[in-house]
């Protein structure tokens, strides 16, 4: 089998990192605690002594500012290849591994996030399934993800609306937002708060938002 880092999607993952190091210099992270902590209305003290694995994490550093909890890991298919951006000066673990397939144990974690990544996978059903493993009864699942886009290398998995619905078995949802799209991204269109216009039925990308429980015997 060809290692990911050397399959097309592989390639383009690391083209696109190495075009935002190049514009950036350095990876900045300082946006991601707003997001785990007041968008989904969780104080930071939610956290503390929690396990914590954000899936999907890329090289900015995405756990850095979790410092209450009992282990924060940041998985990636890349992440051996991010230590050129600086990810071992980190104080988070990263660990190289696709999400259809979780390196870890049943029940490993009280806390799941997917931040702009879910779509990003090539088998969903298998990676909602892993998730659903690894969190333990009751253990939260954050979710921020395009819908409607045109697929593409890296991201072949398309949702609509529904895709909260088609995982209620598993999941229960305690909060739910849909945002209206901008061109500067998901992270953007959350701060930028305009919720989707559903009664416009122009069909267009959107940005969901999900906070969800994985359900008892889940």
């Amino acid at each position: 089998m060809v290692p990911y880092e050397r399959t097309d999607k592989g390639l383009a993952a690391q083209a696109h990192w190495d075009k935002r190091h190049a514009k950036e210099g350095i990876l900045f992270h300082d946006h991601f605690e707003r997001f785990f902590t007041t968008h989904f209305r969780l104080p930071r003290s939610f956290y503390r002594g929690k396990r914590v694995l954000d899936v999907g994490c890329g090289p900015r550093g995405s756990l850095e500012w979790l410092t209450g909890a009992a282990l924060r890991i940041g998985l990636d298919p890349l992440a051996h290849g991010y230590r050129r951006f600086g990810t071992g000066r980190h104080r988070m673990i990263y660990v190289a591994s696709r999400a259809e397939a979780l390196p870890f144990t049943d029940a490993s974690f009280d806390v799941v996030s997917s931040f702009n990544s879910l779509d990003h996978v090539d088998d969903l059903r298998a990676t909602v399934s892993e998730i659903r493993r690894i969190l333990a009864p009751c253990g939260s699942f954050l979710l921020l993800t395009d819908i409607r886009h045109e697929p593409t290398i890296l991201e072949p998995t398309v949702f609509d609306w529904d895709v909260v619905q088609a995982l209620s078995d598993a999941f229960e949802a305690l909060d739910v937002r849909h945002y209206e799209r901008s061109v500067e991204g998901v992270y953007r269109s959350v701060e930028a708060g305009a919720p989707y216009d559903h009664a416009d039925t122009a069909r267009r990308m959107g940005v969901l938002s999900a906070h969800l429980r994985k359900r008892d015997g889940g």
